[in-house]
């Protein structure tokens, strides 16, 4: 099992972070239009899900599985949204992305009064943090089989 990458989108749709770790095939487009597809996805599938659930989802969409790897999704109240693909081994992340967010995005972004919010992260301690933390998951390993 293992973590291939993570995006952190704000609410406009903006990548303000990305980072990669084990992931073995590229798209063959740019980051930007990359950032762009997975950001229509999101937004395609929640509104998918919000139209056809029969009942009023207190949380919404959570995962998106394919055959090959598993998306896993965290919306915060202000709009930050935090996307991990992974193995398909890998259990829910909800809470992994809801500590990433309160424990480092917040700590290290939010109130840094050097970061400008809403403009790409730029903290080189939130990203060696960030690292630090995906990589001591359990579920994290350095080559997925």
């Amino acid at each position: 099992m293992t973590v291939h990458n993570l995006y952190i989108f704000d609410r406009n749709g903006s990548c303000l972070h990305y980072s990669e770790w084990n992931r073995k095939k590229q798209a063959g487009i740019s980051k930007e239009e990359e950032f762009k597809l997975m950001y229509g996805m999101l937004f395609s599938i929640r509104s998918f899900i919000s139209k056809m659930s029969p009942l009023d989802m207190k949380d919404g969409f959570l995962a998106f599985q394919t055959s090959r790897y598993k998306l896993h999704y965290y919306e915060t109240p202000t709009g930050i949204k935090l996307v991990m693909n992974t193995d398909l081994g890998v259990p829910n992340c909800r809470d992994t992305l809801q500590q990433i967010y309160s424990t480092l995005y917040v700590e290290y972004i939010v109130k840094n009064p050097l970061c400008v919010l809403g403009e790409s992260l730029q903290s080189d301690l939130f990203h060696s943090k960030l690292d630090s933390f995906i990589r001591a998951l359990p579920f994290f390993s350095v080559r997925a089989a």
